[in-house]
């Protein structure tokens, strides 16, 4: 069954979160405010690591397990995908802060955004096609939105007049 039509409980979510920054955490969000993110789009008991890493270990995770020689803002590693679900989300700060300032959105909100979508994947969301990515990126709206956050999908007007790009 896909996490899309996966039922969701009727109680709260249990999380074991343990937070980790990989530098210094100043000018990062709190553990509090992870949990809060991690919880709004939890559907299933779950142990979690979320690690705010650096460029260099972002940059050395995505080309170890994706092949990719860049650092990228959220990778998931999923280790058991059955309740209770166990994974690592790892966000890299640097490329977490320079999409921020690019979209010019608050960085907590880009944290959230993030947070939120690496859960998602944690739970099977995917946006491998156009159908999954509608299904995942609607979840993700609904999340923020109960979040007080704005629609991360929203389309903006990008440098140039009158240049609209979808935000991602």
């Amino acid at each position: 069954m896909t996490a899309a039509r996966r039922p969701r409980p009727l109680r709260r979510p249990q999380l074991s979160l343990a937070v980790q920054y990989a530098g210094s955490a100043r000018g990062k969000p709190s553990r509090a405010h992870f949990r809060k993110w991690v919880h709004a789009a939890l559907d299933h008991d779950a142990r979690i690591t979320l690690r705010i890493v650096g460029q260099t270990e972002g940059r050395a995770l995505n080309r170890g397990y994706r092949n990719k020689d860049y650092a990228t803002n959220v990778l998931t590693f999923v280790f058991h995908d059955r309740p209770p679900l166990e994974g690592d989300l790892a966000l890299c700060a640097p490329v977490v802060a320079r999409e921020a300032r690019a979209l010019k959105t608050p960085i907590a909100e880009r944290y959230a955004h993030l947070t939120v979508h690496g859960v998602l994947h944690l739970q099977g969301y995917d946006h491998e096609n156009n159908a999954n990515a509608a299904v995942m990126e609607r979840r993700e709206t609904q999340i923020m939105a109960k979040l007080g956050y704005a629609d991360p999908y929203r389309v903006i007007t990008g440098p140039k007049q009158g240049v609209a790009r979808k935000v991602r």
